[in-house]
């Protein structure tokens, strides 16, 4: 069985209880290395051609903008064959309710029929959002497995959290 690891992060300035911290390495990004590190799986960065913004609150504006237009921002760079996997570990923050556009762009430029999709995000106070009715909705023929929200400020410390979910969900 071989594993894709595919997800969506931000770096720069994030919200973390209340306060907001500048991050040279996005929350997601760190829960995916944890997935990778357990599945052994292949790990790859859903990326845009156009730059979210460091800044939290223009950052939080243009996501706002892209959902209320369904916008599909153009990604950056080769995507992997997703027939070449079994299984798909899907990363994102949860970005008013639910994934950012550019996770949307990624699911609707292959077939994941067939496929079975473990969900996770972080996100500090929303969990999964409606983002897992989402990834059903685009991805109508794939198995979609019960997500893991993993609260951003503590996403460091998560490791055996992403290793358990990761073990009831046979990988």
């Amino acid at each position: 069985m071989k594993t894709l690891i595919a997800y969506f992060s931000h770096t720069g300035e994030n919200y973390f209880g209340g306060t907001i911290r500048n991050i040279s390495k996005g929350n997601t990004a760190v829960v995916a290395e944890f997935a990778q590190k357990a599945t052994g799986g292949d790990l790859f960065e859903i990326k845009t051609v156009k730059e979210y913004p460091v800044n939290y609150k223009a950052c939080t504006e243009v996501a706002a903008m892209e959902g209320r237009s369904s916008e599909r921002p153009e990604l950056k760079g080769a995507l992997p064959n997703i027939a070449d996997y079994d299984t798909i570990v899907l990363g994102y923050p949860c970005w008013w309710g639910t994934m950012p556009q550019a996770v949307f762009t990624f699911l609707e430029s292959a077939d994941f029929s067939g496929k079975k999709i473990l969900p996770f995000c972080t996100h500090e106070g929303s969990g999964m959002g409606r983002s897992e009715k989402d990834i059903k909705k685009l991805c109508p023929n794939a198995t979609v497995a019960r997500g893991l929200a993993i609260n951003g400020s503590v996403c460091n410390s998560a490791e055996s959290n992403v290793q358990k979910w990761l073990a009831s969900n046979e990988l």
